[in-house]
């Protein structure tokens, strides 16, 4: 599933803004139409420092007692859910890298 949306993403750059208010709600990626996919993968990576920061502070306070097992599980999984996220984008993108070295001139 999250191949078939990283393959979704590649052609993020070439797609235009849909123009008018065709949804209820505004998501991040129509509030920033005019970002590029460089800007979009910074946000994406900082995003997931920040749940893998906020992960090992919970567990740290779980350790201390201070948090519940709930609270500790819940954060550790969404921390996991990010990174996976993350090295999926980073393999699509390095498979992308050698694809195209391997293209002739």
């Amino acid at each position: 599933m999250l191949n078939q949306m990283i393959t979704g993403v590649s052609g993020v750059t070439q797609s235009a803004p849909v123009q008018g208010s065709t949804s209820i709600r505004k998501s991040d990626a129509t509030q920033e139409a005019s970002s590029d996919f460089g800007s979009m993968l910074t946000r994406m990576a900082s995003d997931a420092m920040e749940t893998l920061k906020t992960a090992e502070a919970v567990s740290i306070s779980g350790v201390q007692d201070k948090a519940s097992v709930q609270k500790v599980v819940e954060s550790v999984m969404a921390a996991e859910q990010q990174l996976q996220a993350a090295v999926a984008v980073r393999d699509k993108v390095v498979a992308a890298y050698l694809e195209v070295s391997r293209m002739t001139i």
